[in-house]
């Protein structure tokens, strides 16, 4: 009756090896977590150099995701090199890393709708002429005036001709030297 692989109820119930505290976590629940994290390295894997720098990453992990980078896509090796990246996130705090991550697709989304802005002040500039000028005029006083309306003039001879748009591509390219160095 010594035998310790056996328990009695009484000392079942006191066993440490079972906390009571702990939070039961499903074998499928645990595989999403782990699939999430290995997402969150993939994201890690496309960033590119500049942005890579700007992610809080310990040593090891940055060279796992160094060395993912390096391996070519198609073959099995990444594929295993992005587990081991996930499980290495495992032992990690995700926190500062995935605020990283929205931090750098926010700026993204900022800059794309800069540009998006920028397209619409062009195509009205090239569209409307004096009327959508004087508009951009009014918000951007640093504007040329003149230098606007040859771009205007311009892009009406091209479109005319059927010319390739240098001047709608040139026009742009103003708006987004003088617009873009303002905001």
């Amino acid at each position: 009756m010594n035998d310790p692989s056996q328990h009695d109820d009484a000392n079942w119930d006191n066993d440490d090896s079972y906390p009571e505290h702990d939070e039961f976590v499903s074998k499928s629940e645990l595989k999403r977590l782990s699939a999430l994290r290995q997402q969150v390295g993939e994201q890690l894997v496309n960033l590119s150099d500049a942005h890579i720098k700007t992610i809080p990453m310990d040593d090891e992990l940055a060279d796992a995701v160094t060395l993912a980078r390096r391996i070519n896509r198609k073959k099995d090796g990444f594929r295993r090199q992005l587990q081991f990246i996930g499980k290495l996130m495992r032992s990690r705090d995700l926190t500062p890393i995935e605020e990283a991550l929205a931090k750098l697709q926010h700026q993204h989304q900022a800059q794309n709708a800069r540009f998006h802005q920028l397209e619409k002040t062009r195509d009205a500039i090239a569209d409307r002429g004096d009327e959508a000028i004087q508009e951009v005029l009014d918000e951007h006083p640093s504007l040329e005036r003149q230098k606007l309306r040859q771009f205007h003039r311009s892009i009406a001879k091209e479109r005319s001709k059927n010319a390739p748009p240098k001047a709608y591509r040139e026009l742009f390219q103003y708006l987004k030297e003088h617009m873009l160095d303002q905001d």
